[in-house]
């Protein structure tokens, strides 16, 4: 068993020990792809913030590794890390499809609702049958819910960022776009977009810390998955979850 499980397991009897040294053996620099999606990814202009990457950091702090990021449109992410350049995607929703590229090692995000924002009263969505003959704005590459992803009768316009699907409405070149809540509330705040919220919903699934099949970070999985625990013994990932859930709130 490795040194920082045994560093986890003494942390459990001895709380303490928690604040001291808890780094895997071998320092790692760890490249994380991820789209800018606040409020869960905020990379721009410098910044490298956000639920997700709050958590991760961390995590890594206690792994003792150093993490680089690179920003990509989300379907871009997911070719980088076919193509061996990224280690780690922070939140993906676990599928068949991305099995074959990633590990689903940690489900370290919670699980967030799917809406459905719209502006004019006829393209609210009480149902989901209301979803045929309207124009669904969809962030390329996501994966939504099961029924809505394979349903072949839909209408779907993608764009690479959440801002341009919500602009693609206001300009009427979408009737609604889907979202995970604190995603969609945060853009509609930040660009003004006077969006409503459609009755209907699809309940989240919990997103994931995924590691590349082909990068040698995956051999530290269970590490991954023990400083996950010790930080949700520390109450860290509580309070950074709530820390977002009150700023979408406000």
């Amino acid at each position: 068993m490795r040194v920082f499980i045994a560093a986890l397991m003494m942390a459990l009897a001895l709380p303490a020990v928690a604040q001291q040294g808890t780094e895997t053996v071998a320092a790692l620099t760890v490249t994380v792809g991820a789209n800018h999606a606040p409020p869960y990814r905020i990379i721009e202009d410098g910044e490298r913030t956000g639920l997700y990457v709050e958590i991760f950091e961390e995590i890594a702090d206690r792994l003792g590794w150093k993490v680089h990021y690179r920003e990509a449109p989300f379907r871009r992410v997911l070719r980088m890390v076919q193509e061996g350049q990224v280690d780690v995607m922070l939140g993906p929703v676990e599928t068949d499809e991305r099995a074959e590229l990633m590990e689903f090692v940690a489900p370290a995000f919670p699980p967030e609702r799917r809406l459905f924002f719209y502006l004019n009263n006829e393209h609210k969505i009480e149902r989901y049958s209301d979803l045929y003959g309207r124009a669904v704005g969809v962030l390329e590459g996501a994966s939504y819910f099961q029924r809505f992803d394979n349903d072949e009768k839909l209408l779907k316009e993608p764009a690479p960022r959440y801002e341009n699907l919500m602009l693609m409405m206001q300009k009427g070149r979408v009737d609604v776009v889907i979202a995970p809540e604190l995603v969609g509330l945060y853009v509609i705040d930040k660009l003004g977009v006077q969006a409503d919220i459609s009755p209907f919903f699809v309940p989240g699934e919990r997103s994931y810390i995924a590691v590349a099949k082909n990068s040698p970070v995956l051999q530290y999985a269970d590490d991954i998955r023990a400083a996950l625990k010790l930080i949700e013994m520390e109450g860290i990932h509580e309070d950074l979850v709530l820390k977002y859930l009150d700023r979408a709130a406000q």
